[in-house]
């Protein structure tokens, strides 16, 4: 039971550690914003990570994401993975990465897995193996250990553990683990945005020692990189038959600042761009969006929205509305209930949405 520290409403769908229910974040956020900045700085204290983007007018300056940090001398970038050395910044780089992977037999349960050609055979036989899933086949699961975001809810936690620690993996390391039975690569993590120029590279390289043979290339992101990335991804992806999986938190900003400690702008700005070239290559779909049901937080407000927002784009993304499971700094929040996800998928229809369907079904109570 967490208790609101402005209105002091008590209720179960109000995150003890966040400290502001939803009411206040959206009406009174020159409030209720300070008090979730403090969960934030809490929370990235806990693994040494940065409280906040740093600003330093003197600083190294990277501008590959939304926090476009300016990273003072000996300091860390918000992410963790670059300093501020002598002026120049140093760390992980289109060469080397802080990341894993593992091989996951197809189909799997990724986000795009209901439209992709590895879970339904969407584009055979120039995108896919086979007229249907890709059974005996295998996709090459990339995880990222950083993020540009500092999602208090976050489902995969547990990679700030690795972000400081010592040690960067080469990129071949990760070409090499492309087998003949591999179809196609997925970055997530974490997040791959800090990580975009070595997610970009392997591609490339893994593309052209495979050249012969069908390759798709996936990433699932928040979305918040510069728009030279973007593009860069997009290239890729349209080109291999992969596709962009956007992660849409929340469309209210100071509800978005507040769960994710950052801006949505630059995500929904790179969503419509995004969106852009859709019609280039139907199907299988370039963009996937997909909205975590966070109890208390994600409300129908919010969803219509972000349905309205997705169908001005095209009308035809699919968009997948998961199940919460509580972790990180909200693990005292129920999970998401069956019923109230249903009527967001109608909710989704009524603003103009023609494919979409929920996710994690073993999660909804």
């Amino acid at each position: 039971m967490g208790r609101c520290g402005l209105c002091n409403t008590s209720s179960p769908h109000i995150s003890r550690e966040l400290g502001v229910c939803l009411n206040c974040i959206r009406n009174k956020p020159e409030d209720a914003l300070p008090i979730a900045m403090q969960a934030h700085a809490r929370s990235r204290k806990a693994f040494g990570l940065p409280e906040s983007p740093p600003k330093d007018p003197h600083g190294a300056r990277c501008g590959l994401c939304v926090n476009e940090c300016s990273i003072p001398e000996t300091g860390l970038g918000y992410c963790g993975l670059r300093t501020n050395s002598g002026g120049k910044i140093k760390g992980v780089s289109a060469a080397e990465g802080k990341l894993s992977w593992y091989h996951d037999p197809l189909p799997t349960n990724c986000v795009g897995d209901w439209v992709c050609p590895g879970g339904t055979g969407a584009g055979y036989p120039r995108y896919a193996y086979r007229d249907g899933p890709e059974t005996g086949y295998k996709n090459l699961a990339v995880f990222f250990h950083a993020c540009s975001f500092n999602c208090l809810f976050c489902q995969n936690w547990q990679f700030k553990n690795e972000t400081l620690k010592p040690g960067t993996t080469p990129v071949q390391s990760l070409v090499s683990a492309v087998d003949d039975r591999t179809s196609c690569i997925c970055y997530f993590g974490g997040d791959p945005v800090p990580q975009l120029p070595f997610s970009i590279r392997a591609s490339r390289l893994a593309i052209r020692e495979n050249s012969e043979r069908i390759l798709r290339i996936c990433w699932e992101t928040n979305g918040s990189m510069n728009r030279g990335l973007l593009d860069e991804i997009l290239k890729i992806s349209l080109n291999s038959g992969g596709c962009i999986k956007f992660d849409l938190k929340a469309w209210n900003e100071n509800l978005h600042i507040a769960l994710t400690g950052s801006t949505n702008r630059r995500t929904l700005e790179n969503f419509s761009l995004a969106g852009e070239k859709i019609g280039l290559r139907p199907v299988p779909p370039l963009l996937v969006a997909n909205t975590l049901l966070v109890p208390g937080y994600i409300d129908e407000a919010e969803i219509r929205n972000i349905a309205r927002f997705i169908a001005s784009v095209h009308p035809d993304i699919p968009y997948s509305m998961l199940a919460f499971y509580p972790h990180f700094y909200m693990s005292d929040m129920p999970l998401t209930k069956r019923h109230a996800a249903e009527r967001y998928v109608g909710i989704a229809h009524e603003e103009g949405l023609r494919n979409v369907r929920l996710g994690n079904l073993h999660l909804f109570v």
